[in-house]
């Protein structure tokens, strides 16, 4: 074993009744006076599995607990090691930042393919893994559920579909297959942004309005399986507020208990949904089980005072897609996306890609996953770039957007020289002004639009 790494216990068990529901299953660790308890799940004909995820590198031990003698009381133990590398453990919220456990700064440059999963096509899904190696991503938001108007051949409960679905008992081969896939996501280095519910299902599937029992045993099964991944986020929900059937006392009560069941505090969020000429309804982020803010919102600006009110890391999870698509948020521009990626980062916070090119492959990217065909993500892995580069060396950005002034007066933050460059967001740029500068500096610019300009501290000579 390696530190944040999979154990797995496997065991023999009932298989009559209803095991999902009968059975309860759970797994004490015990790391020297420390004990951390995960709970299992049954994966079907007859087999039960806790999966943990150590967080120390030392002598583990475990004894399961159980109401059913076979699976109860049996114990055993392990040895975890230091992290394989590229392993920096899961992701946390530090301060209005991100940063893997062990330290090392992370940046989501996030996109979303919301049912890459759910066809159980081969061919695409490996197409899909393959385009995201190539690419900038190293998020990407994706559903548990499928939507009412799919058909795909599995889905996560049992039962006839539509309309015979038994929300009592839950589909082995559909989340093994989930399992897998997130798992070539941690291979990856990508993180897996997992959006628990949605308002989506259109009363065909039932899914959308299960009632709290159900929802809480959801739950507890999904994180039961997927926790002890270290790649895993939690989006309590896509776009909460088009759910009718749920009221916010509801939404907290499911991120309560997300909070509850998962116990490696994996990030918790949940995503707003926005109607023409409306304003968003954003969902109060200064709650304790939130982490980090996941907004819908096709305005960047408000993105500081989100930051100033709430002091927790803001995504912009969608800030519209590049596609041509007759829908608002399908139809920007890639300039219009890299520009609002830039602008969002320029005042300390992150924002998402989303692909909606109709034309390209039966379904576009944000849906099904597949390729990328835009113009931005080679300018997103630009940004990430620069983004990367300012967090190592420190510096200054200034971005100045779709405005195109001949000069501009810049400082340092500090009082000593500094270095100037002209960056070209959308021609991928880098230009350094002649010079060191001290105080106050007036910078010729080449009147282009979405340009930025990075101030670095040198030493003086």
């Amino acid at each position: 074993m390696e530190r944040w790494g999979v154990h797995e216990i496997e065991l023999a068990g009932p298989s009559g009744g209803n095991p999902f529901t009968e059975v309860r299953l759970s797994a004490r660790y015990r790391f020297r006076d420390r004990i951390v308890e995960a709970e299992g799940f049954y994966d079907g004909d007859g087999v039960y599995r806790v999966r943990f995820m150590p967080d120390a590198v030392g002598s583990w031990s475990y004894t399961t607990v159980s109401n059913v003698t076979e699976l109860d009381g049996r114990t055993g133990g392990f040895e975890a090691g230091p992290p394989a590398p590229g392993n920096h453990g899961p992701v946390r919220a530090a301060g209005t930042d991100f940063e893997y456990a062990d330290g090392t700064p992370y940046l989501p440059f996030g996109t979303t393919a919301y049912h890459w999963t759910h066809d159980m096509d081969e061919e695409r899904e490996r197409r899909t893994l393959d385009t995201l190696a190539a690419s900038p991503f190293n998020k990407l938001r994706m559903c548990v559920l499928p939507t009412g108007a799919m058909r795909p051949p599995e889905v996560p409960f049992a039962g006839e579909d539509p309309g015979g679905l038994d929300r009592t008992r839950y589909n082995p081969v559909f989340f093994r297959h989930l399992e897998a896939r997130i798992r070539d996501l941690l291979e990856l280095g990508v993180e897996a942004d997992v959006i628990l519910f949605h308002p989506y299902d259109g009363g065909v599937r039932g899914v959308e309005d299960m009632g709290r029992e159900a929802d809480h045993a959801y739950l507890r099964h999904v994180i039961a399986r997927l926790a002890a991944y270290r790649n895993v986020w939690w989006s309590a929900a896509n776009e909460y507020d088009f759910n009718r059937a749920k009221t916010v006392a509801d939404w907290d009560d499911i991120l309560r208990t997300i909070q509850r069941l998962d116990p490696y505090e994996h990030l918790r969020s949940i995503h707003n949904g926005t109607r023409m000429y409306e304003v968003a309804t954003l969902y109060d982020t200064t709650k304790p089980w939130i982490t980090h803010h996941s907004v819908q919102h096709w305005e960047v600006t408000p993105a500081s005072e989100w930051l100033r009110a709430c002091p927790k890391p803001v995504v912009l999870d969608e800030i519209s897609y590049e596609g041509n698509i007759g829908k608002r948020w399908g139809n920007v521009t890639a300039a219009e996306l890299v520009d609002r990626c830039w602008e969002a980062m320029a005042r300390g916070a992150y924002a998402g890609h989303g692909e909606s090119l109709a034309g390209y492959e039966e379904r576009a990217w944000i849906g099904n996953g597949g390729g990328l065909y835009g113009e931005s993500p080679v300018r997103i892995a630009f940004l990430r770039e620069v983004m990367e580069g300012l967090r190592r060396d420190g510096g200054a950005l200034r971005y100045l957007g779709r405005r195109r002034p001949a000069r501009v007066t810049v400082e340092a933050a500090g009082d000593g020289a500094y270095t100037v460059e002209i960056i070209d967001a959308w021609n991928m740029t880098r230009t350094p002004v002649p010079g060191v500068f001290k105080g106050p500096a007036g910078i010729a610019l080449p009147r282009r639009p979405y340009l930025a300009l990075l101030m670095t501290e040198v030493e003086e000579r």
